[in-house]
């Protein structure tokens, strides 16, 4: 029998014992913990009457009492989790433990703040640690892809639009594409922290009414004690901050989804390009022996999908209701966590599948001669074309292009057979034409500006 500790009541993929670790990562789902994020909304309370008595708002010994007493260690988690279901929040259960706990300190604490100043401010702070994380795997993932891309510069591979073969281009350059993605999504995160960075203190009604004229004072001073920023105005309702978070995870995660697909398509059967890396019983079939299913890019495309629809869920959020919303502010709190769990969880499994890609190189040269030199039709047209014409060149190798589909052989073949070609080009001269590898345009030099690029962000 399994022990039944293993296998907590839980009904999501985010915290099941099951797939938890497949979705995420034990870091980032300590960021959004309930005891975190209680800890979190204490430590605000805290620094918010540090910051009172600092304006001379609140008694300084009313705020060492507090400093000194509120600890989340001492919150009665069961009373605060029914009480939560009562008021439909958890900062009024909380402040009342917390008045409680500080004596005769308690009447100062909570000092002209409303519950959402807390949550959102303990959001914040969450959203900070979420995307230190976010930013440490994004980096790694470009030192990754970097190296990867670094090693292919020059490995030919058949470049496919709309799912057929079009020109030749390199292994290299393909991962150059994704790296500058990533590249760009490291800058949009630092461009973003300021602007999600900013301390929640408005009040009732986003005024500060209740502290008079040291309200813009305190504001200051609690963003100082948190190490946030202030922003132009209350943001209760103006929660474009929050939803930029979760639609930049959204980009992340779109980023994996893409590559997920390359690498899911690449590690079929018939293509046998790339492979995920080898451990034993991954992927495997609980009937086909033979299967290695590519588990990370799987899992990476899934949390690509269900963060899209979490970042539209933040689109919708941001649509309140005057000075205080009647329901959009709780549907973050599902899309929220969930979002930068399984954009960690993604990251985690890219790092994994990317980092031991397996390359097969033989296996991409011999697919880009699946065409019998198609592939480079418009390679021997160029070729051609000083010679004879341009239009003139294309009807040519058109014909010739038609003569392999009928009657199979090479287009080398087919052109040395032209009287036509022959009497500009000998043979050797037509094999170096139809060679794919002689045909991939600047892709090895756009591997080295890219690298060159990804260094400098």
């Amino acid at each position: 029998m399994s022990d039944p500790a293993l296998f907590p009541g839980a009904s999501t993929v985010i915290d099941s014992a099951l797939f938890r670790d497949a979705f995420g990562t034990p870091a980032m789902r300590e960021v959004f913990a309930d005891r975190r994020f209680v800890a979190r909304c204490v430590e605000v309370e805290v620094a918010l009457a540090r910051a009172e008595a600092r304006c001379g708002v609140i008694p300084a010994d009313a705020a060492q009492a507090i400093a000194r007493e509120a600890r989340a260690e001492r919150i009665d988690f069961d009373l605060l989790r029914t009480q939560t279901d009562i008021v439909g929040y958890p900062i009024l259960p909380l402040v009342h433990q917390l008045v409680a706990i500080c004596g005769d300190a308690g009447r100062w604490l909570h000092w002209g703040a409303t519950t959402q100043d807390i949550m959102d401010c303990a959001t914040v702070l969450q959203l900070r640690d979420a995307f230190d994380l976010v930013d440490a795997d994004l980096r790694e993932l470009r030192r990754i892809l970097a190296d990867l891309a670094r090693r292919h510069r020059d490995t030919p591979m058949a470049g496919r639009t709309h799912l057929q073969q079009a020109l030749p281009v390199t292994f290299g350059a393909k991962v150059a594409v994704w790296l500058a993605m990533f590249d760009r999504h490291q800058q949009r995160l630092a461009e973003l922290r300021p602007r999600v960075q900013v301390v929640q203190f408005g009040g009732a009604a986003g005024t500060l009414a209740s502290l008079g004229a040291r309200g813009f004072e305190v504001q200051q001073a609690l963003a100082d004690e948190l190490g946030l920023g202030v922003p132009a105005t209350t943001w209760h309702v103006a929660r474009d901050g929050f939803a930029e978070s979760v639609n930049l995870l959204a980009l992340i995660t779109g980023s994996l989804g893409k590559i997920a697909l390359d690498v899911m398509i690449m590690a079929s059967t018939e293509f046998g390009e790339l492979a995920e890396p080898f451990v034993k019983g991954r992927g495997a079939s609980s009937t086909m022996p033979q299967k290695r299913n590519p588990i990370s890019s799987e899992l990476m495309l899934a949390a690509a999908k269900a963060v899209r629809q979490h970042a539209g869920l933040m689109l919708d959020a941001m649509v309140q209701d005057f000075e205080r919303a009647t329901g959009p502010w709780h549907a973050e709190w599902i899309a929220l966590p969930e979002s930068f769990v399984l954009t960690a969880g993604a990251l985690h499994q890219a790092r994994f599948a990317l980092g031991g890609l397996v390359v097969d190189a033989a296996r991409m040269r011999h697919n880009l001669g699946l065409s019998r030199g198609l592939i480079v039709a418009e390679a021997v047209m160029m070729g051609l074309a000083p010679a004879i014409g341009r239009q003139a060149a294309h009807d040519l190798v058109y014909d010739a292009c038609r003569t392999v589909d009928a009657q199979g052989g090479t287009l080398a073949d087919a052109l040395a057979a032209l009287p036509e070609v022959a009497r500009h080009f000998d043979r050797a001269a037509i094999e170096r034409l139809t060679d794919p590898a002689n045909y991939l345009g600047l892709a090895p030099q756009m591997v080295d500006r890219a690298l060159a690029r990804s260094a400098q962000t």
